[in-house]
């Protein structure tokens, strides 16, 4: 598509950044109108595996990323009660050369931060909350709950699970409760008292697991999340505050380093976990969706960011390829590119089995979204 096409994202997370970012880099116009007043340094760390590490480079902030992230020696699964080691998957100079780059741990408030830094200037304009999308021609109009209106050529939808470019889209409908919560806290390493601990390590259990890792180089703050299973969630708000005696009999019996671990967390804040059925079609006129507006997944893969960022580079060069002349066209084929891959990763997420016994990653960390080649729909 020509360069002189405008285009409007809607939200400024993880997704939503990276494409604006890119279609910057490729000359295009770009707008992101994020709801929140301000960027917020979000209290969770986050994996960036190979393949997003990729798109970071294609941004220019490779490097920056790699030097505030930590670099993990291997990613460790054990059992839950014993400690028995059941995988562990070696990062080094060998993996380094086989996935394309490194593998790091970051806090997601330092991300954001350096994924803003490759934006232009006054790109993001807060305290934009969309109310609806209406398409009747070349350009979308959005309308914002401050009684403001833009248009564009192209609107992506960034906006997450409750996405209202999806409501556009797709249609109404709320996403789907799994039936499991998150458990998460970051505290100071301080705490642990001198417990040495593993770079990364996921503990297996009957129905729960919990992952810890050291989130930047320093060392110094330890994160951990959870997956525990809890029928209802009747909260209004996107996360509360856990119960400190509720979280702890969750994990009653596990191994005494991993008690250590989470006892030493002053709070701890419990999230439910949602997920969207799959669809046939991530587009309708000049809007598309990626990341959770797309397709939210469980995040037993880590990879629901990943997904995201993945889409908005296969998203970002269809746009800006020379074989599509209108949004129709390249949003045919960002989706003929990412559906495949992403409800493999979707189906994968839904067992949580990965890293629970050996397996070869190759074929997810691998994965070069700014230079894979694209097939055409229908091939």
């Amino acid at each position: 598509m020509k360069s002189s096409t405008t285009v409007a994202v809607i939200g400024s997370g993880l997704g939503g950044m990276t494409v604006a970012g890119l279609l910057q880099r490729s000359g295009f116009a770009v707008k992101v109108f994020e709801q929140a007043p301000a960027f917020s340094r979000i209290g969770a760390g986050i994996h960036l595996s190979a393949n997003v590490m990729k798109v970071m480079r294609r941004l220019g902030i490779e490097t920056a990323l790699s030097d505030v992230g930590l670099h993990p020696d291997a990613f460790v699964s054990r059992k839950w009660d014993t400690g028995e080691i059941l995988f562990e998957l070696p990062f080094n100079a060998e993996t380094e050369a086989r996935y394309g780059a490194v593998y790091i741990n970051v806090h997601r408030g330092d991300l954001h931060t350096i994924l803003k830094s490759a934006l232009k200037t006054d790109t993001v304009t807060f305290g934009k909350k969309l109310e609806r999308v209406d398409s009747s021609g070349a350009e979308a109009k959005l309308h914002f709950a401050d009684g403001t209106e833009e248009e564009a050529d192209i609107v992506i939808g960034a906006d997450g699970v409750n996405s209202k470019v999806r409501e556009f889209v797709i249609g109404t409908g709320t996403a789907r409760y799994t039936g499991h919560v998150a458990h998460r806290a970051i505290f100071p390493a301080a705490l642990l008292k001198g417990l040495p601990i593993r770079a990364c390590t996921k503990w297996w259990g009957n129905g729960n697991h919990i992952l810890v890792y050291y989130m930047t180089q320093t060392r110094e703050e330890v994160y951990f999340v959870s997956s525990a299973p809890q029928k209802e969630w009747n909260e209004t708000s996107s996360f509360v505050t856990c119960d400190r005696d509720e979280f702890l009999a969750v994990f009653n019996g596990y191994h005494p380093e991993l008690r250590t671990v989470i006892e030493a967390a002053p709070e701890v804040t419990k999230w439910p976990v949602f997920e969207r059925e799959r669809v046939s079609s991530w587009h309708k006129s000049n809007a598309v969706l990626l990341g959770d507006a797309a397709h939210a997944m469980r995040p037993y893969m880590a990879a629901g960011a990943a997904m995201a960022i993945e889409d908005a580079a296969i998203l970002a060069r269809a746009i800006a390829s020379d074989d599509t002349k209108d949004a129709a066209e390249s949003f045919a084929l960002y989706e003929a590119n990412r559906m495949p891959r992403v409800n493999k990763v979707q189906s994968i997420s839904e067992t949580n089995t990965w890293f629970r016994e050996p397996v070869d990653p190759t074929w997810f960390f691998a994965y070069d979204a700014c230079a894979v080649p694209l097939e055409q729909p229908g091939k």
